[in-house]
């Protein structure tokens, strides 16, 4: 049974600084995958206890703690669903889309003819009323955290495009700051134009890969 645990034990720690450890990965999804490498941990632990479990049994409890895993880091509260309805209905015919995410987040999506012009960072008059009203929902849901990340289309080359999608999510963490959000609740990420939802081979596509993503989640209390 020793020689279970520690086998167990030593591919949690693993997965767990592999998770963690990823230089390539984003505040959020380093968050997500650190989640599932604690669960992969206690998976396999569980598994490699049982009574006549083998190796193939602390496998499988991997896999299934590592399911689990993804979404014990974010909790989906009461708060957290009156956060999403209050948004649908400030948002509702402005194209935004608002959705609870597999990790239990909650995800905005703001299209670029609320956000942003091509090649600017300007927030546009037509967004600002949505900012308002999720600032409000931030302040009244202290425990949240967010992530906001800034996308561009593929005007341009990547020297421009980079420092543009940082820019348009700083813009927005600033306008949220300055309404009353505590900025060091707020984290910001640039994708530039890598991280595409349509063709950028038309102005249609470039409008909607030009977006800004914000991301709300509630960490669950140790």
């Amino acid at each position: 049974m020793y020689s279970k645990l520690t086998k167990s034990a030593a591919a949690a720690t693993i997965v767990l600084m592999t998770a963690s450890g990823c230089a390539d990965m984003s505040a959020t999804q380093r968050g997500t995958a650190t989640g599932a490498g604690i669960g992969a941990g206690l998976g396999g632990l569980i598994g490699g206890t049982t009574s006549g479990g083998g190796s193939g049994r602390a496998t499988r409890g991997a896999v299934i703690g590592a399911a689990a895993g993804a979404v014990i880091g974010n909790i989906w509260s009461k708060r957290m669903e009156a956060q999403k309805q209050q948004m649908e209905q400030a948002t509702q015919g402005t194209g935004v889309q608002v959705s609870q995410t597999a990790d239990n987040r909650l995800k905005l999506e703001i299209p670029s003819d609320i956000s942003f012009d091509t090649g600017r960072s300007d927030i546009k008059g037509n967004f600002q009323p949505i900012l308002q009203r999720f600032a409000s929902t931030l302040q009244e849901n202290p425990n949240t955290n967010v992530v906001i990340i800034g996308h561009t289309d593929s005007t341009g080359s990547d020297a421009i495009n980079q420092p543009l999608s940082v820019d348009r999510a700083s813009r927005t963490r600033d306008y949220l700051a300055g309404r009353g959000v505590n900025p060091n609740r707020i984290t910001i990420e640039g994708r530039g134009s890598r991280e595409p939802i349509a063709s950028n081979a038309d102005a249609s596509g470039k409008a909607r890969n030009r977006r800004v993503e914000i991301y709300v989640a509630e960490p669950a209390q140790g």
